[in-house]
């Protein structure tokens, strides 16, 4: 084990993959920040060619806001020669063989000199098309390993998955790898081979009704969300991790693999600096609604709690478990990387915060004027949800239908607007609803290890690398660094 993290990037070669994905960048601009002696990174990423990878490199990830801070350090043009040294950015996907490196010297290039390879490549759309989800999800982290295999100096795979592989499971949630073969109801047993089969053979019949690529679309998000059901898993997203999970632990063989599996994702608690993120994630999108004045109403259980965890924590615990583990033939670790465990926050907190953090700060409409946020309700089962949708809404949507089919020229666009926005509300809300509803804690034994072993090769340098929950003042985070950072980069950009 090297004697601190900082020493371990020291000369490493680093593929990542899933860049310009938010967590990735995170992870990149922590590297060339704290190790401007890494050797090399070469970041993955789709585009038509290497020139276009490079260009798409500068636009979305160097030229964030993220960088501010190392910019600042050492200067544009410096930063640049930093860049141009230590940096490579490659088009590829891996969704297919050698990640879609076409260049046979690149690839044996890499292949020489990669050290560690990280993984965060994904979709997380939670109903995302089943071909789309197994491509990507499922088969692309053995594309990823089977590429590491070849990589003669490979000290380690980190794959980074997500704490919700474990779908609605309710109570202590161990840090358990997958047999291959699992389902989560017990029904059966999932055959991986299988499932890409349903999808190819559905895939061929939709294709030979000539039906038009919307409704492809929606067949493969609908097979999809279905196999996973049958399974135990709340929905494609999960669903396809899970396998991958499977295919990762079964064709390993000696390589080392970590799986760190956060939970829900949040923006940067204090590296580089607090409050950067990127897109509505998860509950973002309800805090957001809320202070618009947009969310009268939401399905959640108050006492359910919430794993939010720091993004930047998450790219500390990725570098002090690739510090430890590397080299470690045969072994694989399962890492949860959130909160609930030991500094829990509850649905309700989290609104009570938010509207404390909107009456004191309130957004603006269009017409200039403030926005009153109201305390809103908040219930607690799906048949109450329901209830509440159908005497709120629907009832007089079948007015306004009736109306329409009366007086077909009169008030039917508003008819069919209003219908076209419950049904999308309801989608949303039953997509959504295992995580608001969610009864499960996730365990973070080996995780404590891993932050006790931090401090024993950190040293003076523990803060650099913290993940530990305990340190967040939940009320400071939400109203000072979380919800100030949504306005600044999601709202105003």
């Amino acid at each position: 084990m090297e004697s601190n993290c900082i020493q371990f990037l020291q000369n490493k070669t680093i593929l990542v993959t899933g860049v310009p994905g938010f967590l990735a960048k995170v992870f990149v601009e922590k590297i060339l920040r704290i190790q401007p002696n890494v050797k090399k990174l070469f970041l993955l990423l789709r585009a038509a060619d290497n020139e276009s990878a490079m260009q798409r490199f500068h636009s979305e990830v160097l030229e964030k806001d993220l960088f501010r801070v190392l910019r600042n350090a050492l200067g544009d043009e410096n930063l640049r020669a930093l860049v141009s040294e230590k940096v490579v950015p490659i088009q590829g996907d891996i969704s297919v063989d050698n990640l879609g490196v076409k260049d046979s010297d690149l690839l044996q290039h890499m292949w020489n000199e990669i050290d560690i390879i990280v993984n965060v490549a994904a979709t997380t759309n939670f109903d995302e098309r089943y071909d789309v989800g197994l491509s990507i999800n499922t088969f692309g982290p053995l594309n990823v390993l089977n590429f590491a295999k070849k990589c003669v100096k490979g000290q380690l795979l980190l794959h980074v998955s997500t704490a919700y592989v474990c779908g609605e499971k309710s109570g202590l949630l161990q840090e358990k790898t997958f047999q291959m073969g699992e389902t989560l109801n017990g029904h059966g047993k999932l055959v991986i081979e299988t499932e890409v089969e349903l999808m190819k053979q559905k895939l061929k019949e939709l294709q030979k009704q000539d039906c038009s690529e919307e409704e492809i679309s929606q067949s493969m998000k609908d097979l999809g969300m279905s196999r996973a059901k049958l399974h135990g898993w709340p929905n494609t997203y999960v669903f396809t991790k899970s396998m991958g999970e499977m295919l990762l632990g079964n064709h390993r063989e000696n390589l080392p693999i970590v799986i760190i599996r956060p939970t829900m994702i949040t923006s940067t608690f204090s590296e580089p600096f607090p409050g950067w993120i990127e897109g509505l994630r998860t509950i973002d999108s309800v805090i957001v609604a809320y202070g618009k004045g947009r969310l009268k109403c939401f399905l959640a259980d108050p006492n359910s709690v919430l794993d939010l965890i720091p993004v930047d924590m998450v790219a500390n615990a990725m570098v002090t478990a690739a510090a430890i583990h590397a080299g470690k033939l045969g072994s694989q670790t399962v890492y949860h990387v959130g909160s609930s465990c030991k500094n829990p926050i509850t649905f309700e907190r989290i609104h009570d915060l938010a509207a404390r953090y909107f009456t004191k700060n309130p957004l603006v409409g269009r017409d200039g004027s403030s926005i009153i946020v109201s305390k809103g309700t908040i219930l607690s089962t799906m048949a109450q949800f329901s209830f509440y949708m159908t005497l709120r809404y629907k009832l007089p949507l079948q007015m306004l239908r009736v109306i329409y089919v009366i007086y077909p020229w009169w008030g039917g666009n508003k008819y069919k607007d209003i219908d076209r926005k419950i049904k999308l509300a309801m989608r949303l809300v039953d997509l959504y609803r295992p995580y608001v509803l969610f009864k499960g804690i996730f365990d973070d034994t080996n995780t404590e290890i891993l932050r006790l072993k931090r401090k024993e090769i950190n040293e003076e340098m523990y803060g650099l690398f913290d993940f530990d929950p305990m340190s967040i003042d939940w009320d400071n985070y939400m109203t000072t660094i979380h919800i100030p950072g949504l306005i600044t980069y999601v709202l105003k950009q």
